[in-house]
């Protein structure tokens, strides 16, 4: 299951092995829309920061993508492996 929590300027995303509840990889996109952004990607294996050009939430989405799909270090190999994916929706 592929968690995300999407704000105005950022993305945290989990993708968890169920029902053993075991966290395959997590991150953290921040400064959406701006000059300069970051993706943080973690798993058991390998530990990245990058700065790169994030124009927009669809681009930060393509980023965890290539990151949980990659050949060398990613936890799955097609997007067919992710039964579900929940959003966190907060009403103010």
């Amino acid at each position: 299951m592929l968690i995300i929590n999407s704000g105005s300027s950022s993305l945290k995303f989990q993708l968890i092995e169920m029902p053993a509840e075991k966290v395959l990889a997590s991150g953290l996109v921040e400064r959406i829309g701006q000059a300069s952004g970051k993706l943080h990607y973690k798993s058991e294996a390998y530990s990245t920061s990058e700065e790169m050009e994030i124009a927009d939430h669809s681009v930060a989405l393509k980023g965890v993508t290539k990151h949980l799909m990659h050949k060398d270090y990613g936890v799955i190999k097609d997007p067919a492996e992710i039964p579900a994916i929940g959003h966190r929706v907060v009403h103010g």
